[in-house]
């Protein structure tokens, strides 16, 4: 009976390690994110990165669908990058990625969620992001925002009513693409 068990017990070991899931790796869920960005593939996006996430790839969704033939899923050629090792701090992690053309390497963030690691790429986490990239290089934000209020404070009421007149008619031709879409 003994010698019947313990194939049984390798083969159900073997087979449970085989089938772990790589939501446990977190260099590996960003690895498949970006296989799913790349494929315009905005649903398997979604079930490898976090909750908070979902407005942003509502976003990006609603993006591919005004201008399908946009090509920006480029960004997200893996054989275009390589994949630093994840620094993981309790339920958080990064991992490096850096573009092998010479580009900006930038730290995506994970979280886990439920047990699995998932990518955080929600609005917060991509700030972040641009932050951490802008000290890096030496620019304090607080400082360009300030820049920024005061150029507003000297603008003129008629370049701002002409620039916020134009937001307003792309705002509405998005609305019509939209409700075109809707009518589809």
């Amino acid at each position: 009976m003994k010698n019947f068990l313990f194939p049984i017990l390798v083969l159900m070991t073997l087979l449970h390690t085989g089938c772990k899931n790589n939501s446990e790796d977190p260099k590996s869920v960003l690895s498949q994110f970006f296989d799913a960005m790349a494929k315009k593939d905005i649903l398997a996006a979604r079930s490898l990165a976090t909750e908070e996430s979902k407005s942003m790839l509502d976003m990006m969704e609603m993006q591919l669908k005004l201008d399908s033939s946009s090509n920006n899923t480029n960004k997200y050629d893996k054989s275009q990058m390589e994949f630093g090792e994840p620094k993981i701090e309790g339920d958080k992690a990064t991992v490096l990625v850096k573009p092998l053309n010479g580009g900006e390497s930038l730290n995506f963030s994970l979280k886990k969620e439920k047990g699995h690691w998932k990518v955080a790429f929600d609005k917060s986490s991509m700030i972040n992001m641009g932050m951490e990239k802008m000290k890096e290089k030496g620019i304090n934000a607080m400082d360009s925002i300030g820049k920024d209020v005061d150029g507003i404070k000297n603008m003129s009421l008629d370049s701002m009513k002409k620039g916020l007149n134009g937001t307003l008619k792309k705002l509405d031709s998005i609305k019509q693409l939209l409700k075109k879409e809707e009518i589809k």
